[in-house]
Protein backbone atom coordinates (compact mmCIF):
# COMPACT_ATOMS: atom_id res chain seq x y z
CA UNK A 1 0.00 0.00 0.00
CA UNK A 2 1.41 3.34 -0.94
CA UNK A 3 1.53 5.84 2.02
CA UNK A 4 0.46 9.62 0.80
CA UNK A 5 2.59 12.34 2.22
CA UNK A 6 0.88 14.76 4.62
CA UNK A 7 1.69 18.11 6.22
CA UNK A 8 0.30 19.01 9.68
CA UNK A 9 0.79 22.25 11.46
CA UNK A 10 1.59 22.74 14.75
CA UNK A 11 2.61 25.60 16.73
CA UNK A 12 4.40 27.53 13.70
CA UNK A 13 5.93 24.43 12.77
CA UNK A 14 5.00 21.97 9.60
CA UNK A 15 5.34 18.32 10.86
CA UNK A 16 5.75 15.46 8.39
CA UNK A 17 3.56 12.64 7.99
CA UNK A 18 2.30 9.64 6.04
CA UNK A 19 -0.94 8.50 5.56
CA UNK A 20 -1.97 4.98 4.66
CA UNK A 21 -5.62 4.28 3.89
CA UNK A 22 -7.25 0.60 3.02
CA UNK A 23 -10.39 0.33 1.01
CA UNK A 24 -13.09 0.35 3.40
CA UNK A 25 -11.19 1.33 6.53
CA UNK A 26 -12.14 -0.64 10.06
CA UNK A 27 -10.47 2.73 12.22
CA UNK A 28 -7.56 4.75 12.32
CA UNK A 29 -4.34 4.69 14.07
CA UNK A 30 -1.83 7.13 14.82
CA UNK A 31 1.70 6.42 15.49
CA UNK A 32 4.05 7.97 18.63
CA UNK A 33 7.46 7.31 17.43
CA UNK A 34 10.12 7.20 20.05
CA UNK A 35 13.24 9.60 20.83
CA UNK A 36 15.61 10.05 18.01
CA UNK A 37 12.73 8.17 15.35
CA UNK A 38 10.84 9.80 12.75
CA UNK A 39 7.78 8.86 10.95
CA UNK A 40 10.56 6.05 8.74
CA UNK A 41 10.70 4.10 12.09
CA UNK A 42 11.18 0.52 10.12
CA UNK A 43 9.60 -1.44 13.18
CA UNK A 44 6.93 1.04 13.39
CA UNK A 45 6.36 0.99 9.75
CA UNK A 46 6.27 -2.63 9.69
CA UNK A 47 3.62 -2.97 12.63
CA UNK A 48 1.69 -0.11 10.48
CA UNK A 49 1.87 -2.39 7.34
CA UNK A 50 0.17 -5.59 9.22
CA UNK A 51 -2.54 -3.11 10.92
CA UNK A 52 -2.82 -1.85 6.93
CA UNK A 53 -3.51 -5.55 6.03
CA UNK A 54 -5.87 -5.97 8.74
CA UNK A 55 -8.01 -2.84 7.37
CA UNK A 56 -6.56 -0.49 9.47
CA UNK A 57 -5.39 2.95 8.22
CA UNK A 58 -2.70 4.43 9.50
CA UNK A 59 -0.98 8.04 10.33
CA UNK A 60 2.99 7.78 10.66
CA UNK A 61 4.30 11.67 11.78
CA UNK A 62 7.34 13.17 12.84
CA UNK A 63 7.67 14.78 16.17
CA UNK A 64 10.24 17.24 15.35
CA UNK A 65 11.25 18.87 11.97
CA UNK A 66 14.06 18.28 10.34
CA UNK A 67 16.16 20.92 11.50
CA UNK A 68 15.13 20.37 15.20
CA UNK A 69 16.07 16.37 14.53
CA UNK A 70 19.05 17.22 13.48
CA UNK A 71 20.00 19.39 15.90
CA UNK A 72 18.75 16.74 18.36
CA UNK A 73 20.83 14.15 16.83
CA UNK A 74 23.90 16.90 17.88
CA UNK A 75 23.37 17.44 21.42
CA UNK A 76 20.37 15.27 22.22
CA UNK A 77 18.33 18.61 23.31
CA UNK A 78 15.07 17.73 22.26
CA UNK A 79 14.44 13.42 22.48
CA UNK A 80 12.69 13.80 26.00
CA UNK A 81 10.66 17.22 25.83
CA UNK A 82 7.22 15.45 26.20
CA UNK A 83 5.47 18.69 26.55
CA UNK A 84 6.31 19.51 23.42
CA UNK A 85 5.61 16.56 21.61
CA UNK A 86 2.23 16.31 23.36
CA UNK A 87 1.61 19.46 22.12
CA UNK A 88 2.05 17.97 18.69
CA UNK A 89 0.49 15.02 19.32
CA UNK A 90 -3.07 16.95 20.55
CA UNK A 91 -2.30 19.28 17.09
CA UNK A 92 -2.22 16.16 14.75
CA UNK A 93 -5.42 14.62 16.49
CA UNK A 94 -7.28 18.17 15.35
CA UNK A 95 -6.10 17.93 11.97
CA UNK A 96 -7.25 14.49 11.60
CA UNK A 97 -10.86 15.69 13.24
CA UNK A 98 -10.45 18.20 10.25
CA UNK A 99 -10.30 15.87 7.01
CA UNK A 100 -13.70 15.00 6.21
CA UNK A 101 -12.91 12.33 4.63
CA UNK A 102 -11.07 10.88 7.93
CA UNK A 103 -13.47 12.02 10.27
CA UNK A 104 -15.67 8.53 10.23
CA UNK A 105 -12.84 6.73 11.67
CA UNK A 106 -12.83 8.73 14.48
CA UNK A 107 -11.95 8.36 18.06
CA UNK A 108 -8.33 7.03 16.90
CA UNK A 109 -6.30 4.14 18.40
CA UNK A 110 -2.53 5.21 19.61
CA UNK A 111 0.26 3.41 19.10
CA UNK A 112 3.60 4.38 21.23
CA UNK A 113 6.83 3.40 21.45
CA UNK A 114 9.69 3.98 23.55
CA UNK A 115 9.11 7.71 24.88
CA UNK A 116 6.25 7.91 22.44
CA UNK A 117 4.22 5.82 24.91
CA UNK A 118 4.38 8.29 27.22
CA UNK A 119 2.99 10.72 24.87
CA UNK A 120 0.38 8.87 23.54
CA UNK A 121 -0.84 8.14 27.16
CA UNK A 122 -0.49 12.03 28.03
CA UNK A 123 -2.73 12.72 24.95
CA UNK A 124 -5.16 10.41 25.50
CA UNK A 125 -5.61 11.64 29.07
CA UNK A 126 -6.40 15.27 27.57
CA UNK A 127 -8.36 14.02 24.68
CA UNK A 128 -10.56 11.11 25.64
CA UNK A 129 -13.16 12.43 23.00
CA UNK A 130 -10.25 11.77 20.18
CA UNK A 131 -8.87 8.36 21.82
CA UNK A 132 -10.44 5.05 21.95
CA UNK A 133 -7.33 2.62 22.38
CA UNK A 134 -3.59 2.50 22.97
CA UNK A 135 -0.80 0.35 22.39
CA UNK A 136 2.78 0.65 23.88
CA UNK A 137 5.51 -0.95 22.52
CA UNK A 138 8.42 -1.07 25.06
CA UNK A 139 7.25 2.11 26.12
CA UNK A 140 7.95 4.46 28.96
CA UNK A 141 4.73 5.12 30.37
CA UNK A 142 6.48 6.08 33.54
CA UNK A 143 7.22 9.53 31.68
CA UNK A 144 3.30 10.54 31.16
CA UNK A 145 3.93 11.09 35.28
CA UNK A 146 0.47 12.04 36.69
CA UNK A 147 -1.41 11.90 33.44
CA UNK A 148 -1.50 8.10 34.17
CA UNK A 149 -4.23 8.16 36.51
CA UNK A 150 -6.44 9.88 34.40
CA UNK A 151 -6.30 8.21 31.12
CA UNK A 152 -8.66 5.53 30.89
CA UNK A 153 -8.66 4.28 27.34
CA UNK A 154 -8.03 1.00 27.05
CA UNK A 155 -4.45 0.30 27.04
CA UNK A 156 -1.81 -2.68 25.97
CA UNK A 157 1.40 -2.61 27.71
CA UNK A 158 3.55 -4.81 25.40
CA UNK A 159 7.35 -5.18 26.84
CA UNK A 160 10.11 -7.78 25.96
CA UNK A 161 10.79 -10.40 28.52
CA UNK A 162 14.49 -9.54 27.94
CA UNK A 163 14.00 -5.60 28.57
CA UNK A 164 13.81 -5.82 32.18
CA UNK A 165 14.46 -2.17 33.35
CA UNK A 166 11.19 -1.26 31.28
CA UNK A 167 9.11 -4.23 32.42
CA UNK A 168 9.76 -2.82 36.05
CA UNK A 169 9.01 0.11 34.93
CA UNK A 170 5.91 -0.82 32.51
CA UNK A 171 5.01 -3.13 36.09
CA UNK A 172 4.73 -0.33 38.43
CA UNK A 173 2.95 2.33 35.85
CA UNK A 174 0.43 -0.02 35.70
CA UNK A 175 -0.81 0.26 39.08
CA UNK A 176 -1.52 3.85 38.12
CA UNK A 177 -3.71 3.00 35.33
CA UNK A 178 -7.55 3.10 36.56
CA UNK A 179 -9.33 1.98 32.97
CA UNK A 180 -8.94 -1.08 31.22
CA UNK A 181 -5.70 -2.54 30.94
CA UNK A 182 -3.09 -5.18 30.17
CA UNK A 183 0.78 -5.74 30.20
CA UNK A 184 1.79 -8.52 27.76
CA UNK A 185 5.37 -9.80 28.12
CA UNK A 186 6.95 -11.02 24.38
CA UNK A 187 9.02 -14.33 26.18
CA UNK A 188 12.88 -13.80 25.23
CA UNK A 189 12.36 -10.33 23.59
CA UNK A 190 14.62 -7.54 23.92
CA UNK A 191 13.90 -3.95 23.84
CA UNK A 192 13.76 -3.35 19.87
CA UNK A 193 12.23 -6.91 19.68
CA UNK A 194 14.71 -7.71 17.75
CA UNK A 195 14.53 -11.76 18.19
CA UNK A 196 12.47 -14.19 15.67
CA UNK A 197 8.69 -13.82 15.67
CA UNK A 198 8.98 -11.10 18.46
CA UNK A 199 7.90 -7.78 16.27
CA UNK A 200 5.51 -10.17 14.62
CA UNK A 201 3.59 -11.03 17.88
CA UNK A 202 3.80 -7.01 18.64
CA UNK A 203 1.85 -6.26 15.10
CA UNK A 204 -0.34 -9.15 16.01
CA UNK A 205 -1.33 -8.17 19.71
CA UNK A 206 -1.87 -4.47 18.63
CA UNK A 207 -3.93 -5.57 15.46
CA UNK A 208 -6.34 -7.30 18.27
CA UNK A 209 -6.61 -4.66 20.71
CA UNK A 210 -7.22 -2.14 18.09
CA UNK A 211 -10.02 -4.36 16.30
CA UNK A 212 -11.43 -5.21 19.76
CA UNK A 213 -11.63 -1.21 20.85
CA UNK A 214 -11.81 1.02 18.22
CA UNK A 215 -15.60 1.72 17.69
CA UNK A 216 -15.80 1.73 14.03
CA UNK A 217 -13.75 -1.86 13.97
CA UNK A 218 -17.07 -3.63 13.54
CA UNK A 219 -16.03 -6.37 16.25
CA UNK A 220 -17.21 -6.29 19.46
CA UNK A 221 -15.31 -4.28 22.24
CA UNK A 222 -14.55 -5.38 25.55
CA UNK A 223 -12.11 -7.25 27.77
CA UNK A 224 -10.76 -10.26 25.96
CA UNK A 225 -7.90 -12.68 26.80
CA UNK A 226 -4.71 -11.70 25.03
CA UNK A 227 -2.81 -14.43 24.44
CA UNK A 228 1.09 -14.97 25.12
CA UNK A 229 2.46 -17.12 23.10
CA UNK A 230 2.16 -16.47 18.97
CA UNK A 231 -1.13 -17.56 17.49
CA UNK A 232 -2.61 -17.71 14.29
CA UNK A 233 -3.27 -14.39 13.14
CA UNK A 234 -6.69 -15.70 11.66
CA UNK A 235 -8.36 -13.77 9.73
CA UNK A 236 -8.95 -10.09 11.38
CA UNK A 237 -5.08 -9.59 11.73
CA UNK A 238 -3.31 -11.50 8.44
CA UNK A 239 -0.15 -11.42 6.79
CA UNK A 240 1.94 -9.64 9.88
CA UNK A 241 5.04 -8.74 8.55
CA UNK A 242 8.47 -10.75 9.65
CA UNK A 243 11.21 -7.96 10.14
CA UNK A 244 14.43 -7.26 11.78
CA UNK A 245 16.75 -4.39 11.95
CA UNK A 246 17.16 -0.92 13.69
CA UNK A 247 15.03 0.85 14.81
Amino acid sequence: MTAVPQLILSGGVTLQALLSVPPSPRGLVLFVHGSGSSRFSPRNQAVAAGLNRAGLATLLFDLLTSAEAERDRIDASLRFRIDLFRGRLLDSLSWLAAQPALAPLLPVGLFGASSGAAVALQAAAERPDAVAAVVSRGGRPDLAGEALAGELAPTLLIVGGEDEAVLRLNREAATSLHGFHRLEVVPGASHLFEEPGALELVARLACDWFLRHLPCSGLEAGPRPIPSVPPDPGPACPDVLRFRGTD
